[in-house]
């Protein structure tokens, strides 16, 4: 609740690199035991300026433009609240490199073949290549929230959370709506925290997750056959018998999770596990389309059953191969961690933790099963490996759980003019899920990958921290960086978009109403690629802000600010990008902006 009953805040920024133009904000009100609050935004962005050196001025489509606001009130109690809140978002941003040339690309065994022929026709025949592609995303969310303290016997404090959620995504090139991504999910939490009990104090919480997706393996929305022009058939068209979109997969997921703590002198312990149960599932569609040319009705009407009938023995074709393609998923992974952290003294402390996760495969791992325009590639699920190869690709399988063992060693020093943070970690995983390359086919002239998901164990060793000097009550430098290396276990490959490893210093000023920052790092060269992967050159980055608070009398400050991002306007290309060698980092950039809170 704000002090005097009103509160607010609002920034207005610009950016010279893609002119950017940004305005956000925010209110709170008190009336009574009743809080409203009130926030929105809204940025605008053009294409943004790269360096020359990549062969133009300006990266096409790396456009946006968004919206977003949220609504909630809260009820303020002697124990605790509760509240509820709207929020709505709203963005359409380019899609920089995208092309639908190579929708056409099919598997023949572990051939990738990028022509039409037969029954593979080009979704996107008559369909000019060059038109700026784009996503529409909308998204709507509602949230309801309540903590209380000493509410129950023997608990301090109760938590409740509850979200519903409702997302989707166009995909449109030029004239042509290519795919369409949708997710309403519904969720809820409840969390008990336990008074002192033998000297532990956790918490003990269940979770439930119900969501239905829809979008995948689909780049031809805007192909549908209800509506199909027989003029524009391609040659040897026959016709048409399947379900049509939506295609949900449906995830409910239940899980339990317990964490406690305790102190025994300068020794912290935390111990914390977690229980799932998931299961995913395909409802059969509800809209199933047979469409045929005119000219063949007759042949079909002569039929026992007539037309009607041919098409209700197609659907009971189509239900019994549809299930059979799409089979239910269910895993039900377990967690645990124990960390203990040693308090040497009043700014040293040294933490160990050592963690056993298991992950389920994802919707994508599982059912892939088509063209992926946005990373260029064709890909094939654990499940779905049988539409490229019943003999030469892994069993399909919906059986597969990723297992981590991972130790992690933190170091901390955190008072005084020198401190630190380093942490070490090693982790080896059990039935690793990633992306192996089959084929890459070039006959476009844009390579197209040919990808299919397995599981193998592999390995991940790193380093990341960073160490701060005072010099003065007004300066302070700070060094940073983090390394990762990894190890895909007999697989004579390395593991796809491994971020490189980075290394950097920066320099904070404090000078009363003045402050100031400046900032270097080195990201390094990443040489350790997949077989579809190219490497990807090192790069320097240079950034540094100023600002300045202004005092109003009789109110609070004003800050005006500027930001200087990759002021050596360098080309540089992020690694752990699907279409990296597309979208380069923008160039120089410098953003001002103004903040005030009142």
């Amino acid at each position: 609740m704000p002090e005097s009953g009103f509160d607010g805040a609002y920034e207005l920024r610009y950016g010279t690199a893609d002119q950017e133009m940004t305005a956000a904000g925010r209110v709170t009100a008190a009336l009574g035991p009743i809080a409203l609050h009130a926030e929105g935004s809204r940025s605008y962005r053009e294409d943004y300026d790269v360096p020359d050196s990549y062969g133009t001025d300006r990266l096409r489509d790396s456009f946006g433009d968004s919206s977003s606001y949220a609504f909630g009130t809260s009820w303020v109690m002697d124990k605790g609240y509760i509240g509820v809140a709207y929020t709505r978002q709203n963005a359409e941003y380019g899609l920089p490199g995208h092309s639908h040339i190579n929708g056409v690309c099919h598997t023949h065994g572990l051939d990738l073949h990028c022509e039409s022929h037969g029954s593979f026709n080009d979704p996107f025949f008559n369909i000019d290549d060059s038109h700026t592609a784009f996503i529409k995303l909308r998204s709507e969310r509602v949230d309801v929230r309540g903590d209380f303290t000493d509410l129950l016997p023997g608990f301090s404090n109760l938590r409740v959370r509850g979200s519903y959620t409702d997302y989707r995504h166009d995909e449109v090139d030029g004239p042509a709506l290519f795919a369409l991504y949708s997710n309403e999910a519904y969720d809820g939490r409840i969390e008990l925290t336990h008074k002192p009990l033998f000297g532990f104090v956790g918490t003990l919480g269940v979770q439930y997750t119900d969501a239905k997706f829809d979008g995948l393996n689909q780049s031809d929305r805007h192909r549908l056959p209800i509506d199909f022009d027989f003029s524009n058939a391609p040659e040897g068209f026959r016709g048409y018998t399947s379900f049509l979109p939506p295609f949900y997969k449906v995830t409910e997921n239940w899980g339990v999770f317990l964490n406690e703590r305790r102190s025994f002198g300068p020794i912290d312990i935390e111990i914390a596990a977690r229980k799932d149960w998931r299961t995913i599932t395909h409802p059969l569609p509800e809209v199933f389309a047979a469409v045929v040319p005119p000219a063949t009705e007759a042949i079909f009407e002569s039929l026992p059953g007539g037309f009607a009938g041919f098409v209700e023995g197609m659907k009971e074709l189509y239900t019994e191969l549809y299930l059979e393609e799409n089979p239910a998923a269910e895993h039900d992974p377990f967690s645990a961690s124990i960390g203990a952290t040693w308090n040497i003294d009043g700014s040293y402390s040294a933490a160990l933790s050592l963690a056993r996760t298991e992950r389920a495969p994802n919707v994508r791992e599982l059912y892939a099963q088509g063209n992926n325009l946005a990373t260029n590639s064709f890909e094939l699920g654990l499940a779905r490996t049988h539409y490229g190869s019943r003999t030469l690709l892994p069993e399909p399988t919906t059986d597969v759980m990723e297992t981590a063992k991972t130790v992690n060693l933190t170091l901390r020093k955190t008072d005084g003019p020198f401190e630190f943070e380093v942490g070490l970690y090693h982790q080896d995983v059990d039935d690793y899920i990633f992306a192996r390359l089959i084929e890459t086919e070039i006959a476009t002239g844009i390579p197209h990958n040919y990808l299919v998901y397995v599981a193998a164990n592999a390995s991940f060793t790193g380093i990341d921290g960073q160490v701060s000097y005072t010099v003065s009550p007004e300066s302070l430098v700070t060094l940073f960086g983090d390394y990762v290396a990894t190890d895909l276990k007999g697989e004579g490959d390395n593991l796809p978009r491994i971020p490189p490893g980075r290394l950097g210093a920066r320099y904070q000023g404090r000078f009363g109403p003045l402050s100031a920052d400046v900032e270097y790092y080195r990201t390094f060269a990443q040489e350790g690629v997949a077989l579809y992967e190219t490497p990807t050159d090192g790069y320097n980055m240079v950034n540094a802000t100023i600002a300045y608070r202004f005092a109003i009398p009789g109110a609070s400050d004003v800050e005006l600010y500027a930001r200087g991002t990759n002021l050596t306007n360098e080309l540089a290309f992020v690694h752990t990008s699907f279409v990296k060698d597309q979208s380069p980092l923008r160039g120089r950039s410098v953003v001002v902006g103004l903040r005030h809170q009142f």
